[in-house]
C-alpha cells in the first residue's frame, strides 16, 4: 500500500516554536463555513503569504473574496516554523547549473527573484513593523575542498561573462585568504554577498494576526483528507474540500502544503517529495571569549554535504545540516514525513561543532541545547511550483520549495495573488519561468534529488 504522508499529530517543537503566539491554535469560529471563496490549505509561509498579498491587492471599496485557512496542526508548524531561520538567495550554486539546462535568461531571473527577497522583506517588515528579528548582513559560503571551489569559481565566472547581473554582486575570495576572512578552519576558498536571518515562524504569525483582523477565516488542527468535485448546488464552488470536522465548498483552492502536496494532488507523487532535515541550536555561555559572529555562514565540505548556520542576537547560533549523520540511510530521510523524532547519529553530529570549525573558538564552551527535524517538500527538478495545478480549474499551487523556500515564496505568492484575484496568466505575474508548474514537468522522470547523495550527481542549493 502507497503512503499517503500527512502531517504527524505529534511533531517535535523547535526553537522558533518556544514562544508559542496567542494564534497558534486559533480557530475563528467553532465550526468550519459551509462555504468560501478561496480555501488555502496551508498556514505557514507560503499560504499565509499568499493570503496577505490577496489582501494587499484588493482594490480599495472593493469587496474582498471569503477567505479560509485549513492547517493541519498549529499555524506554522511545518517546514517554516522548524527551518534554520536564513533567507539566503542563490546567485551563483544552483544557479550556474540553472542556466547550463535552462540559459543564462531564465536563470538570471530566478537569480534577482530571490535576491530581490533580501531588501524587499526588510522594507515589508520595518513598514509593518513586524517583531521578527530580520537582519540583513553578508552571507559567507566557505569551501571546504580547493577542487570544489575551483569548480563552483568557474561556475561564479562564466555567470558573470555570461551577463547574470545578481552574480556580479558576490564576491570571491581566495584560498589564501579565505580562512582569515571566514574565521573557518581549513577554509579554501568563499563567496559572500547579501543575505538576512530571520525568526520565521513570528514573521508568519504576524501576516496571519493581520489577515483575521480583515476577516479571514483559520481552522487550525484541521487536516484536509481530500478534495473532491462538488456536487453542491452552491454556484460557482467547484470544490469541496474535506476534512474530519466537515466539509467546506470552495470556489478556488490553493495548495500551499509543500512535503504533504501528493496526498491531496496525487498528479505530485515522486514531483514532490517529503526529505527530513535536522537543525540544531547552539549556546554561547556568558562571558566567552569566541570571536562573536556577524554573518550567516554556509560551510561546504563537497558537492552534497553542506551546514549552514545563522548567528542571533542573544549569540545563540542556529545551524543546520549534518547529512553525514544519515544520508547514506536513504529510509531515513527520503520520502518520509515523521518529523516527531530525531536519530541519535543526528544529534551526535552538533557536539562541539562550533570548536571543531570555527578559528578561535576552541574553548568557547560552546554547546547545543536544541536539536529538532522538519519536513520539507523536495521538487524532483529542484524547481518550485507555483501557478494553476494541470488539468483543474481553479486549483492553485505554491509549494516544492527544496528546503529554499525563504528567498522565493513572498513575492512568488504576489505573483500567485494576481492569477487568482485577477485572472492573469502566469507570464504576466513577473515570477520567473521556470517556477510554473506546467505538464510537462510533471510527466519528466527527472530526480535531482537522488541525485544529490554521495554517489550522485548533487544538486545542492545552499
Amino acid at each position: 500500500m502507497e503512503t499517503k504522508h500527512t502531517p504527524v499529530p505529534n511533531g517535535m517543537t523547535s526553537f522558533w516554536r518556544t514562544e508559542p503566539h496567542l494564534l497558534d491554535s486559533h480557530r475563528s469560529t467553532e465550526s468550519l463555513p459551509r462555504e468560501c471563496d478561496i480555501v488555502v490549505i496551508g498556514a505557514g509561509y507560503a499560504g499565509a503569504s499568499f493570503v496577505h498579498n490577496i489582501l494587499d491587492q484588493i482594490t480599495p471599496g472593493s469587496k474582498s473574496p471569503s477567505i479560509v485557512i485549513l492547517e493541519a496542526r498549529q499555524a506554522c508548524s511545518g517546514a517554516t516554523g522548524r527551518n534554520g531561520g536564513h533567507m539566503k538567495p542563490d546567485v551563483y550554486n544552483g544557479i550556474a547549473g540553472l542556466a547550463a539546462e535552462h540559459g543564462i535568461e531564465a536563470a538570471a531571473e530566478v537569480a534577482a527573484f530571490e535576491a530581490k527577497h533580501v531588501s524587499f522583506l526588510k522594507e515589508f517588515i520595518e513598514r509593518e513593523n513586524i517583531d521578527c528579528e530580520y537582519s540583513v548582513t553578508k552571507a559567507i559560503d566557505v569551501q571546504l575542498s580547493l577542487d570544489h571551489s575551483v569548480r563552483l569559481k568557474e561556475g561564479y565566472e562564466r555567470l558573470i561573462k555570461e551577463g547574470c547581473e545578481p552574480t556580479t554582486k558576490a564576491k570571491y575570495i581566495s584560498s589564501n585568504e579565505a580562512e582569515k576572512f571566514s574565521g573557518v578552519k581549513g577554509a579554501q576558498g568563499c563567496f559572500t554577498y547579501d543575505a538576512g536571518h530571520i525568526w520565521p515562524y513570528k514573521f508568519v504569525l504576524h501576516l496571519l494576526e493581520k489577515a483575521i483582523a480583515q476577516g479571514v477565516n483559520l481552522q487550525t488542527h484541521t487536516p484536509v483528507s481530500e478534495i473532491a468535485q462538488s456536487t453542491a448546488s452552491i454556484s460557482g464552488h467547484l470544490w469541496t474540500v474535506n476534512t474530519a470536522r466537515g466539509s467546506v465548498a470552495a470556489k478556488t483552492v490553493i495548495l500551499a502544503t509543500n512535503a504533504y502536496t501528493s496526498a491531496l494532488a496525487p498528479q505530485y507523487k515522486e514531483k514532490i517529495i517529503p526529505v527530513r532535515g535536522t537543525c540544531s541550536r547552539i549556546i554561547v555561555p556568558p562571558g566567552s571569549t569566541a570571536p562573536r559572529l556577524t554573518n550567516t555562514y554556509t560551510l561546504r565540505w563537497n558537492n552534497w554535504n553542506y551546514d549552514y548556520l545563522i548567528p542571533r542576537d542573544d549569540q545563540s547560533i542556529v545551524v543546520g545540516g549534518a547529512r553525514p549523520a544519515f544520508i547514506n540511510d536513504l529510509d531515513s530521510w527520503y520520502d518520509i514525513s515523521d518529523d516527531s523524532i530525531v536519530l541519535e547519529p543526528t544529534i551526535r553530529y552538533w557536539d562541539n561543532y562550533m570548536q571543531r570549525n570555527f578559528v578561535g573558538w576552541e574553548n568557547s564552551h560552546a554547546y547545543t541545547d536544541r536539536v529538532w527535524t522538519g519536513i520539507m517538500g523536495y521538487s524532483s527538478d529542484g524547481l518550485p511550483h507555483v501557478g494553476h495545478v494541470p488539468g483543474q480549474k481553479n486549483q492553485y499551487i505554491i509549494a516544492g520549495f527544496t528546503g529554499h523556500g525563504m528567498p522565493q515564496i513572498f513575492l512568488a505568492a504576489e505573483g500567485l495573488a494576481k492569477m487568482v484575484l485577477n485572472n492573469v496568466n502566469f507570464a504576466q505575474t513577473g515570477l520567473p519561468r521556470l517556477f510554473e508548474s506546467t505538464e510537462s514537468r510533471l510527466e519528466s522522470r527527472q530526480n535531482k534529488i537522488l541525485a544529490s547523495t554521495p554517489n550522485g550527481k548533487p544538486q545542492a542549493r545552499l
